[in-house]
């Protein structure tokens, strides 16, 4: 079934660690067409990473300065640094039948959930928009799997199990929580989802 004319803005949420990247490149993989939204940081730019390709790279100023024009559609600051998703850049994917995946935090979903709650019901965005919340099986599967991952000091591990915590207690406003146990599994539900919005919608 074609997706053309029933796209969807899925929003993606999790505590870190809880594999939301890798189910979410995995759903990239498997449904054509769908793409990922290039968000804005004011974070420097990490390895290989490129200016907008992995993200649009702003200064403190140039971000503000969007947010003032109004330009975002949600707008966090993040483990010291500001992130935020352009509003053009959701309308432009929508407008071309493509499904889009916002990876953002809590702040960012609430954003999004309390803008489309002001919109009009004819507006894509409201009309496209998925919430989905990525959970750990357990805290302590958590804390196992960022400690397994070795690239975070003990304090910043703590760091992350706090607002780890935090996150796991907004879970419940998101329309669908999908427990990643199974990665396999995990993947499936995912799909499954988007399979059934497609279908119900419009």
């Amino acid at each position: 079934m074609s997706n053309k004319n029933k796209p969807l803005l899925l929003v993606i949420s999790a505590p870190s660690g809880a594999g939301k990247s890798s189910l979410c490149n995995r759903l990239i993989e498997n449904v054509p067409g769908m793409v990922y939204s290039i968000s804005c940081t004011t974070r420097p730019p990490r390895g290989a990473e490129q200016n907008g390709v992995h993200y649009h790279f702003l200064s403190d100023a140039e971000f503000s300065a969007r947010i003032a024009a109004g330009e975002f559609l949600e707008h966090a600051l993040v483990h010291g640094n500001r992130y935020g998703t352009l509003k053009q850049t959701v309308v432009d994917a929508l407008a071309q039948g493509r499904d889009i995946i916002m990876d953002i935090d809590v702040q960012g979903a609430d954003q999004i959930r309390r803008a489309c709650a002001a919109m009009n019901d004819e507006d894509v965005i409201r009309r496209s928009f998925v919430d989905i919340f990525i959970a750990p099986p357990s805290m302590e599967e958590l804390r196992r799997r960022l400690c397994g991952r070795a690239t975070d000091s003990a304090e910043v591990i703590e760091k992350r199990m706090l607002v780890a915590a935090d996150e796991m207690k907004q879970q419940a406003d998101y329309q669908y929580v999908v427990i990643n146990d199974d990665f396999e599994k995990a993947a499936d539900e995912l799909s499954a989802i988007i399979a059934r919005e497609h279908h119900n919608r419009w």
